[in-house]
């Protein structure tokens, strides 16, 4: 039976991603017991939920349109683009932010105000959470295809 829901590919990019921020929820409860909004909802951390929403995305728009197509062609290098994003350049955020703390925490000159600032650590991924990330895009993207959507 085909069931329609929409734009398919909007809808498991959605999916992916939700998966993926509920998935962190999980994580935090198993490794710390206990499971905040703040972290589901927030960027970074295991998996990557901007590889899960793009890869998804990449591979649905293959399976409907043709793995040939300029469709495929536009999302594969955005999707690359995206991960590669979340692999380095915000990783690397992450990094300095981690300093910047650390310097703030330590400036004995700063007022108690500046000293309670903290810069957002969390922004990256690790190259093993954006392969995870994307290995659940391309698994919703492959089983919704083949069950739901065949």
């Amino acid at each position: 039976m085909y069931l329609t829901f929409g734009n398919q590919i909007l809808l498991l990019s959605a999916l992916s991603w939700l998966l993926a921020q509920l998935t962190k929820g999980l994580l935090q409860w198993i490794t710390e017991g206990r499971v905040t909004l703040h972290h589901i909802l927030s960027s970074g951390g295991m998996p990557s939920s901007h590889s899960a929403l793009v890869t998804c995305c990449t591979v649905t728009t293959g399976l409907l349109y043709g793995f040939d197509s300029g469709l495929f062609a536009v999302s594969a290098v955005m999707a690359i683009v995206v991960m590669y994003d979340a692999c380095n350049v915000r990783r690397q955020s992450g990094e300095q932010a981690k300093v910047i703390n650390l310097i703030l925490q330590n400036w004995q000159q700063m007022t108690p105000e500046l000293l309670n600032l903290q810069v957002k650590v969390l922004l990256g991924h690790t190259p093993l959470q954006v392969f995870f990330g994307a290995l659940l895009g391309l698994c919703v993207s492959l089983l919704f295809q083949m069950v739901i959507f065949p």
